[in-house]
């Protein structure tokens, strides 16, 4: 194949699917930004060597994809969310430290998963299985067994074409995806399968949190919660469970004023998030996290604050907020 303009956009074409295949497979939006850029490196690279008669350029790619996450994580261990790690906190005198030894699971914001694609197929791939829950209960499985229920599950490969990627049999993989689904039912049996677009009423509950959250009012923010609602905060290993305790950990956190925390709606694993940022001493707000919200058609279900401004970079957010008026560059 001759290396040239058309083959690099046909491979770019790709990005957002290879980039939510390669976030299902190290549960990091970093890390897997980094596999695809060496994925279309090695693809670039080796295009000579493509035979279009073998395979399609996109199962080409996604073969070079799922080697390259495999490899990675051979050094890695899983990454996880805090209820995966200890008890939920008895007292809301807790300080939630943070544990920068452990690989905490990321959110990946909704715009990097493409959705103006010439094709819908290419899009409904890219999203597909991005959930919290469903990436924060992949990293239970090995490697292989995360590739095998990725490609059987997720992207609808025959046993056949899975088989050949990974160099073993249909009967391997079939026995290795039964593995892994009766681990993923053990490890989360309640996984969230709710529908990736919101209804109107689950709009104006987002609203409705984020007028709470900012203006401190605690009465409004219970009536939006679950009784059994679930709050973590990686990079903290503290996490809270049930409406009290949540609501009493957010009492401590409220709003001094109208102005002490600005929100940034957004989105995150097709859920609901939003940024917020914090009034520093000197005035300045100041990226601080980014919750993102799983609901059901009538409250909030679980709260997952993403503590520090390094996540804001993906969802193409500033570090330090302004208000439109104010004629600063963002940082």
């Amino acid at each position: 194949m001759t290396i040239g303009a058309d083959f690099t956009a046909e491979t770019m074409a790709y990005r957002p699917e290879l980039l939510a295949h390669c976030y299902r497979m190290l549960g990091s939006v970093h890390d897997a930004e980094d596999l695809v850029q060496e994925t279309l490196v090695r693809a670039w690279r080796a295009a000579d060597r493509f035979d279009e008669q073998r395979a399609s350029l996109r199962t080409w790619l996604y073969r070079i994809a799922t080697n390259a996450c495999l490899t990675a994580l051979e050094q890695r261990g899983r990454r996880a969310l805090p209820t995966d790690l200890n008890g939920p906190a008895a007292t809301l005198r807790t300080r939630p430290a943070r544990h920068p030894e452990v690989s905490w699971l990321e959110p990946i914001p909704d715009a990097l998963l493409g959705g103006s694609a010439d094709d819908p197929a290419t899009v409904v791939a890219a999203r597909s299985g991005i959930r919290l829950a469903f990436i924060a209960a992949l990293q239970y499985l090995p490697a292989r067994q995360r590739a095998v229920l990725i490609l059987r599950d997720v992207l609808a490969w025959s046993a056949a074409e899975v088989a050949d990627l990974l160099g073993t049999s249909p009967a391997a993989v079939n026995s290795a995806l039964q593995r892994a689904r009766a681990q993923l039912e053990k490890a989360t049996p309640m996984i969230d399968r709710t529908s990736e677009s919101l209804s109107p009423g689950e709009r104006a509950m987002i609203d409705r949190y984020v007028t709470a959250f900012g203006n401190g009012d605690m009465d409004e923010l219970s009536k939006l919660l679950r009784d059994d609602v679930v709050l973590e905060m990686p990079p903290a290993l503290l996490w809270f469970a049930g409406r009290a305790h949540v609501v009493g950990f957010f009492a401590a956190k409220a709003a001094r004023d109208g102005d002490t925390w600005r929100a940034v709606p957004t989105a995150a694993n097709t859920q609901p998030a939003v940024a917020y940022y914090l009034r520093d001493a000197d005035g300045t707000h100041r990226a601080h996290s980014i919750h993102v919200l799983g609901t059901t058609d009538t409250a909030i279900e679980r709260i997952t604050v993403f503590l520090g401004d390094e996540l804001f970079r993906p969802f193409g957010l500033p570090t330090v907020l302004r208000r439109p008026n104010e004629n600063s560059i963002p940082e």
